[in-house]
């Protein structure tokens, strides 16, 4: 605990989180609240990136994630050995599929609390292996390109130079706020890119701005958010194929995952 801080942005929740349960956890952890908060998630990353003490920032746009134990520790580690790293993770969703078809089958807070609870978590993170799905964002798993990453290392200063998270991206859940930013620090020749094998981040349902949403709904607001993202940037946005380098240790819960990412990439 001595080797980080979790600083916690409250986006104007109706209902805040509080600083008490924060603090809670720990004398690392503070909890900031925006009452004035816009609808995109943008302004906040940028607050919660300001105060940061440390050199190294890890990025979580949305709070609902649960994450594999190690992700901290192999992502520091990661950090330390290369010039100018960006340390990624890959996204899962809990449940049987993605939460944008699993939520149409019966899916919901009750039974995701049955599943983790049949996986006796947290005693053991990484059997959220076993009840996962690749996110759409990492649908070709370890070895294929990600639209975005969902649990983000990177250096204090080359967040600044890159300007952070464009707040112009200003619709309920950011848009492609995120995958802009993924984007733009891919498309940086200057950093090296890396994921952490073995790692991840699982989404929780919660009837966000993309997973709670119809499919057909989705792919309505998809086009819109690809729209915005064209006048933003003056062209189509698309995937980068730029592969990170895969580095740490991947445990016996996550083989099967690897396998299959083996089996989807090339596709």
């Amino acid at each position: 605990a001595s080797r980080y801080e979790v600083v916690v942005v409250d986006n104007g929740s109706a209902v805040p989180l509080g600083g008490e349960a924060v603090a809670s956890h720990g004398d690392n952890f503070r909890y900031e609240y925006i009452a004035d908060a816009s609808r995109s998630p943008a302004a906040a990353m940028n607050r919660g990136a300001s105060l940061a003490a440390g050199r190294w920032l890890g990025l979580m746009i949305d709070g609902a994630r649960i994450l594999t134990p190690g992700v901290i520790s192999a992502a520091l580690a990661a950090l330390a050995a290369h010039r100018d790293p960006v340390v990624e993770t890959i996204g899962f969703h809990l449940g049987p599929a993605l939460q944008n078809v699993s939520v149409r089958q019966g899916y919901d807070h009750q039974a995701e609390d049955a599943l983790l609870a049949r996986i006796d978590w947290p005693a053991d993170g990484y059997r959220l292996f076993e009840i996962g799905s690749l996110a759409g964002s990492s649908r070709r798993g370890w070895y294929g390109p990600l639209a975005e990453s969902n649990c983000l290392f990177l250096a204090a200063d080359t967040f600044a130079r890159h300007g952070g998270f464009d707040e112009r991206f200003d619709e309920p859940g950011g848009g492609y706020v995120n995958l802009d930013f993924y984007r733009r620090l891919l498309d940086d020749p200057h950093v090296t890119p890396l994921r952490l094998a073995g790692e991840a981040s699982f989404h929780q349902v919660h009837g966000g701005a993309a997973t709670g949403l119809h499919p057909w709904l989705l792919a309505v607001r998809s086009m819109l958010w690809r729209r915005r993202y064209r006048r933003l940037r003056g062209a189509p946005y698309r995937v980068p194929t730029r592969i990170p380098a895969l580095v740490g240790d991947a445990g016996p819960q996550a083989e099967p995952w690897l396998r299959k990412s083996a089996e989807l990439w090339p596709e």
